[in-house]
């Protein structure tokens, strides 16, 4: 009986410093983002009459059981402080104004994609900059 019981004794920690030793190692790196993302260059649009620079971030092309999850897209004047940012889940549309004719413009942002059912990864897809002189 004495002998069943260090048998399992010897067994649960050899398992248990198995498992330590694993959870000490490297993490690998996580893999690119189940889906492509593009990011459009700032350009003019009418909006009730008023002219802003939009960007937008949209989703392309996802793998097998793979989804959009978050689409950030920005927009901003060079040379000056704060933009525009808005998210979306597939695509995502930033707005900047006043639109300043001739003003160089930047737009950037990034887009997630998900392995259904999972939760997301951290690894998202960084957009730009892309620069434009409107």
């Amino acid at each position: 009986m004495i002998r069943a019981g260090m048998t399992t004794l010897a067994a649960l920690s050899l398992a248990l410093g198995g498992l330590v030793g694993a959870g000490g190692a490297e993490a690998e790196p996580w893999p690119p983002s189940p889906c492509g993302f593009s990011i459009s260059a700032p350009q003019v649009v009418q909006v009730d009459g008023v002219s802003k620079v939009t960007a937008t971030v949209t989703s392309t092309v996802c793998g097998i059981a793979a989804s959009p999850y978050q689409s950030v897209a920005c927009v901003e004047m060079l040379g000056q402080q704060g933009g525009s940012c808005m998210q979306g889940t597939d695509t995502a549309q930033a707005y900047f104004e006043p639109y300043t004719p001739g003003a160089t413009y930047l737009s950037r942002g990034r887009g997630c994609g998900i392995i259904v059912p999972t939760l997301p990864a951290d690894n998202c897809q960084i957009l730009g900059p892309v620069q434009a002189t409107l």
